[in-house]
Order: structure tokens, then sequence, then C-alpha cells
């Protein structure tokens, strides 16, 4: 199996070191083809007014400055072009992907660009908590990695549909076990503007999110991430609403 890999917190990320030891342990064929600097939040962005530079840096291992969809164009139509990838990784990305992220991450979106092209695709994040990002627990998603991923290849994907994986913030033998979860959504109140001023006095300003209790969804991403559980969450290329689409065809029958 040929697998490529990728990430959006760029080439050097000890996230992408803890996918492609994920990767080795599933192939001996595997490709990594990530950004050349940290492309968090780009989503399914591409580089269409600035070129595509590559750079080797070893055997099977690129790095471009781009995006991860760019990545993944690259790795799959020149790279790779004579033979192709089996299975698309994305990740590990440096803190979760769940709800709402899923619209913004460039991790995400390297999994989707694979989708398109037809290869089996599955996106992987590392959640953190209050120690923050100083406090990684990469052997969680490292330890179960490989049995995961396995279990959905085995499962199958069908064309279409990317796979989500997010670890919970514990150590590997603290995880609750596996739970298949819908994609979950915050609230939104917590969304918050932290307005600063630079040295010279010239306001900037952050997005941020208020320290609050929420409680999320059962059945969810966020639900599985604050239990201690692995979600795994099937996306769907097609964002069409079938209810709302027979509704609005309704409405325009009129």
């Amino acid at each position: 199996m040929r697998i490529l890999v990728t990430n959006d917190d760029g080439i050097h990320a000890p996230g992408l070191e803890t996918l492609e030891g994920i990767a080795r342990a599933l192939s001996d064929d595997v490709w990594v083809v990530a950004p050349e600097t940290d492309q968090s939040g780009v989503s399914h962005s591409l580089s269409l007014n600035d070129p595509l530079r590559l750079r080797q840096i070893s055997e099977q291992r690129f790095a471009v400055k781009g995006t991860p969809s760019d990545c993944i164009i690259m790795g799959v139509a020149h790279i790779l072009k004579d033979h192709k990838p089996d299975l698309v990784l994305s990740g590990v990305n440096r803190g979760q992907n769940v709800a709402e992220d899923v619209t913004y991450s460039g991790t995400i979106a390297g999994a989707m660009e694979g989708t398109i092209l037809g290869i089996r695709s599955i996106a992987l994040s590392q959640a953190y908590g209050a120690g923050g990002r100083a406090s990684l627990k990469w052997d969680c998603a490292a330890a179960h990695g490989p049995r995961v991923i396995r279990k959905i290849l085995e499962t199958g994907i069908e064309p279409g549909i990317l796979v989500n994986v997010n670890f919970p913030d514990c150590e590997p033998d603290a995880v609750e076990g596996i739970a298949v979860s819908s994609q979950g959504r915050r609230n939104q109140e917590l969304l918050r503007i932290d307005a600063r001023q630079d040295g010279r006095g010239n306001p900037y300003f952050w997005l941020a999110f208020a320290k609050a209790r929420f409680e999320p969804g059962n059945g969810t991403d966020l639900k599985a991430i604050a239990e201690n559980r692995i979600s795994v969450t099937p996306l769907r290329l097609d964002l069409t609403d079938e209810p709302e689409l027979t509704r609005f065809a309704k409405a325009f029958e009129e």
C-alpha cells in the first residue's frame, strides 16, 4: 500500500513525525509532501496566484511552499503521477479538529483533496487541554493510530467520503474506547474578539474563545473527546442538504 502523508502544521511539525510513524506501521511505502510553513486555518484553499516551490528534503520526503491541498495535488499529479497513492493521511494535527473546526482546518482539507482525487483519505488530530500545546500527548495518536486506520480501511471508505479521527487529551492507556460520532456544534456565544495595542499604540485583534463551561451534545465528536474517547467521524464532500433541497424545490414550483 502506497501512503501519501501531509499536514497543515508544516514540514517540521512533531505531529507530522508522529504520522510518519503511524504510516510506517501500515506500509513500507510512505511518501511525505507537506507545507514548507505552518498553514493552520487555511481550509481548502489553493495557491492560484503564486507559484508552487517544491523542495526535496530526503528520499520520499518533500516540502511545498503552499497549502495542504497544494501538497496533495503535487504529490498525486506530479511526484507520484506514475504510481498514485492508495491512501492519504493528513495530520497529526496539533489540536483537535471537531465541530466547526472541520470547515477551517487545513488538515481536513488535505484529506478532502485526496478524496476529490479518488483516493481513500483520513484526517487525524491530537487534542490538547489546559496544559496547552506544550503538553500535547502525541503518544496517544501514535499508540492508537495504526489500529484505528486498519479498522477504517477494513470497513471501507465509500467514494466521496473522508474520515475525521480525533485522539483525546490523555495517555494511551487512559483512552476509554472509540466513538463513531457526528460533527458537533459549539456555543458560538463563547467567540470573542481580543483587542490589543502594539508598541506604537496601534490596535490589533485576536479571535478567541471565552473560557466557560460548555456541555457538548451527545453522540458528537466534542462529547467523545471530552470523555477521553477516540472520535471517528465520516464526512461527505457533497454538502447538499436533501430535506432542504426538497423544500426549496417545492417552493420554487409555486
